[in-house]
């Protein structure tokens, strides 16, 4: 279990270095075009209810997709509760800054089944679909026993040959980057 540890740390380092050696236009550019395939994609298209998180200054950029999707398609994002992850709808006008320095939603919670797709942030990913996260295991608890279709985005720096995996961890459906859908 400690030699796992100490791999995963490698990797989110190694991750690190690579997502600090992005320049703002390539950032952006790439989440544009992250967006773009997601977009075209009909489990996108015909999904109502989505579950996407308000970005930290290292994932890929949410804002602006929030914003241009906020009164098409219900949105929800995540708020952290004690150890586990638990939905609210998103509207602006109600975002305060929650654990972790995350917008979150206040207001009413909303069980996980109501979700068509949820779009999931992570430190890397490899090519079997694995994920790996921050370390403390929110969105496996989540979607665990959960249908919706799980899209993974990075950008392209952060997809890896192979990433140490448990039985806990959850798959992704897909995982878009900037260059490729991965999605077998």
């Amino acid at each position: 279990m400690a030699e796992g540890k100490n791999e995963k740390y490698k990797i989110r380092k190694l991750i690190n270095e690579r997502k600090t050696a992005l320049g703002i236009e390539e950032k952006v550019s790439s989440a544009q075009r992250i967006f773009e395939q997601l977009e075209a994609r009909p489990e996108f298209i015909n999904a109502t209810h989505i579950l996407i998180y308000h970005s930290l200054p290292d994932e890929v950029e949410t804002r602006e997709f929030i914003t241009c999707w906020q009164n098409d398609k219900e949105l929800f994002l995540p708020v952290v509760k004690g150890e586990q992850l638990v939905i609210k709808r998103y509207c602006k006008d109600n975002l305060t800054t929650g654990m972790y320095g995350i917008m979150e939603p206040s207001g009413n919670e909303y069980p996980p089944e109501l979700i068509d797709l949820v779009i999931v942030p992570g430190i890397a990913f490899d090519r079997k679909r694995n994920r790996l996260g921050r370390g403390k295991g929110y969105y496996d608890r989540l979607l665990n026993g959960h249908k919706c279709l799980k899209v993974g985005i990075a950008y392209s720096c952060q997809i890896i040959p192979e990433l140490p995996a448990e039985p806990h961890d959850i798959k992704m459906d897909i995982i878009i980057t900037p260059d490729e859908i991965i999605n077998e």
